[in-house]
């Protein structure tokens, strides 16, 4: 059972613990001193302390909302792929590419043999977790989803750069557990893109994560779940993060009727709306994930990240999250504090 290897790691948490997909917004200082930046006209150093300062800002806002399960926000990354590229062997700047919407980044191209130079995320993390009691995750990108928002020139095939990432991820995992995180979260979003590749994308999620000591999670979102729903059964981790209020939670009737046999973590807000959800509707998908899937497997959280959110939106969100949490576990008899 998912809840009692979070005891075993030293961690409990309340019945339908709260956590963020990852992302949140960066103020606008920082956003102007990452422009600047990018033209020569800021140090580093002042960059960094800008980034400091919004990282504290986020972890102390987390906790004012009562949130169970914190993150960094991520306000030293820009792209989530382009971030890892930067900071491993093998990889060369591409051009811009269009994600979504009109938010551009530039496409890293695999151009030679990956490696792992050195720990990319634990410093960062932990110097957030020093700021908290409350467990706060350490975050990857996971090894197909960088694979495939590459342009790929140094390997045969797409299998075989999954395969030579998911060993060099391990290593990154591995040194985050090794400074003491214990829940850590893999984001893959491409992975239901392709259905005839998700058994070898799973099977190197399995390469980047077993063996180590902590809870995973998988967040993966906006794809066909039901075309790769029975092979989700074989997925290596303890938690499986979904998109659902922007899909209408239809995957539940899947998750009542096939349980998983893991945790799942529900998207009860949609990340890519301005508006705030009104309480009684995001309380009520919430009522139907734990109906679904049982109090006891339920995590609640934003369907994404929500770095394209303002920080006021981003908050408002975590906030409804937060409050509908509350108010189910009142329902349910169960103690809303983490102990």
């Amino acid at each position: 059972m998912s809840r009692e290897k979070l005891k075993k790691l030293g961690i409990e948490l309340p019945v339908i613990p709260t956590t963020s997909v990852g992302s949140l917004p960066k103020p606008p200082a920082l956003v102007k001193a990452r422009a600047l930046r990018r033209r020569g006209a800021l140090s580093s150093r002042e960059l960094r302390r800008l980034e400091d300062e919004a990282t504290v800002f986020w972890v102390r806002k987390q906790e004012e909302l009562g949130i169970d399960v914190l993150v960094d926000g991520e306000q030293y990354r820009g792209d989530m792929v382009e971030y890892f590229a930067e900071n491993m062997d093998g990889f060369k700047p591409g051009g811009l590419v269009r994600s979504y919407g009109n938010r551009f980044y530039r496409k890293p191209i695999i151009s030679g043999k990956i490696r792992w130079r050195g720990p990319i995320t634990v410093e960062r993390w932990a110097s957030a977790q020093k700021l908290t009691a409350r467990p706060l995750k350490g975050m990857l990108t996971g090894p197909y989803t960088i694979m495939d928002w590459c342009f790929l020139e140094g390997y045969p095939d797409r299998r075989s750069a999954t395969t030579e990432l998911a060993g060099q991820l391990r290593r990154e995992a591995a040194a985050l557990v090794k400074a003491g995180a214990k829940i850590v979260q893999i984001d893959e979003p491409a992975i239901s893109t392709r259905p005839e590749e998700v058994g070898w994308a799973f099977d190197a999620l399995r390469a980047a994560t077993e063996g180590l000591d902590a809870y995973f999670v998988m967040h993966c979102c906006y794809g066909e779940f039901h075309r790769i729903y029975d092979e989700l059964r074989r997925l290596p981790v303890d938690n499986l993060d979904l998109e659902m209020s922007n899909s209408n939670l239809d995957l539940l009737a899947l998750l009542r009727e096939r349980p998983l046999g893991r945790d799942i973590s529900v998207g009860i807000v949609d990340a890519h709306s301005r508006a705030v959800e009104d309480l009684a509707i995001v309380e009520g998908r919430l009522r139907r994930a734990v109906e679904a899937v049982g109090p006891e497997r339920v995590w609640a959280d934003p369907d994404c990240g929500l770095k394209t959110r303002t920080v006021e939106e981003a908050i408002g969100k975590l906030r409804v999250v937060q409050r509908a949490a509350l108010e189910v576990r009142k329902s349910l008899g169960s103690s809303p504090a983490v102990k």
